[in-house]
């Protein structure tokens, strides 16, 4: 089997690896081989894409089951056979990893169905279609007027549009840019997506579908292991230490932009939420929504002994009591 691609060790864990463990690592390399701040490093890039990839498949216990069967088929077949397909076995089928990639990620759907061209822009099924390519024009002579000679009915028309699911990391579907998709008919072709794109939202390749159709392609996001997409905004927990929430100040969070300061009202509560004006998901109008920040206060499971001793201090100090109205 050619392609093949070890995720656990693309995310550098093993297959023991917890849910926790799986997002922990995705954010520590996701974080390092961001494309920000790598600017015009390919191989930087494309570890960026293999890292999307690798927890886009474990992050989902039911597609992490799949791939780990698969891995043991591999193992005892197609490493040892060169790629070699055997029609006997559930995974004989595939060309290739990618294909069996492709399938994994587009399984939730059937990739691509054949649609009525009528139905394809009925009130209510999208949010927004975009057409990519340029659509072309014909002309043809005025026919004689001489009535024309019987001929034998043509044979019906054969075109039809056909949809497929593409699945996209949430920066990707934001920055837009070249996509590459591959059908089950066995094409390859590169898209030039655009930004902002949002959960069911389709895109119209015009002319790529079956005998001069078109070809729409219904997006998903994956799952960020950050931040939540809520319609415009974006929404994300972010923790403080006690004394962060308890002076305020600013701190330095993440946004799909990169880094931003953002400044913490002193008092802050567990649970509150702070907003970033315009930090957040494109709207159609080319305006953006808002960060949406849920404070957390995250207690330290070990200090030094010089942080002991100004907690002893504060807490024969301190005049604040939470449990006073239940006494």
């Amino acid at each position: 089997m050619q392609n093949f691609r070890n995720y656990y060790e693309i995310l550098e864990i093993d297959g023991s690896a917890t849910s926790q463990e799986v997002k922990q690592a995705y954010r520590r390399l996701a974080r390092r081989y961001h494309p920000d701040l790598n600017p015009g490093d390919r191989a930087a890039e494309e570890k960026f894409k293999s890292i999307n990839e690798a927890y886009g498949v474990l992050s989902d216990q039911s597609k992490r089951s799949e791939y780990d069967r698969f891995t043991r088929y591999w193992k005892q077949n197609g490493a040892k056979r060169k790629g070699a397909r055997n029609p006997k076995s559930e995974y004989g089928q595939y060309r290739d990893f990618n294909n069996f990639v492709e399938e994994l990620l587009n399984r939730p759907e059937p990739k691509v169905r054949v649609n009525d061209p009528k139905e394809a822009y009925r009130p209510g099924t999208t949010k927004t279609a975009y057409t990519v390519g340029a659509s072309s024009k014909t002309t043809a002579e005025r026919p004689p007027r001489t009535a024309p000679p019987r001929t034998a009915a043509p044979p019906p028309s054969r075109r039809r549009d056909i949809e497929a699911r593409l699945t996209l990391p949430l920066e990707k579907a934001y920055l837009g840019g070249r996509e590459r998709i591959r059908l089950e008919d066995g094409r390859s072709l590169e898209v030039e997506m655009p930004a902002g794109m949002t959960n069911g939202q389709r895109v119209r390749l015009k002319g790529q579908g079956i005998d001069g159709g078109d070809l729409y392609l219904k997006i998903t996001l994956q799952p960020h292991p950050f931040f939540q997409l809520q319609e415009e905004h974006l929404f994300c927990q972010i923790p403080l230490t006690p004394s962060e929430a308890i002076l305020g100040g600013a701190i330095e969070i993440p946004t799909i932009d990169g880094p931003v300061k953002m400044n913490v009202p002193n008092g802050v509560k567990p649970g509150q939420r702070l907003r970033l004006s315009n930090k957040g998901y494109p709207r159609g109008d080319g305006t953006r929504g808002d960060q949406l920040v849920e404070v957390q206060v995250a207690i330290p499971s070990d200090i030094s002994p010089q942080e002991q001793e100004l907690y002893q201090q504060l807490r024969l100090i301190e005049t604040f009591n939470p449990r006073e109205e239940l006494l």
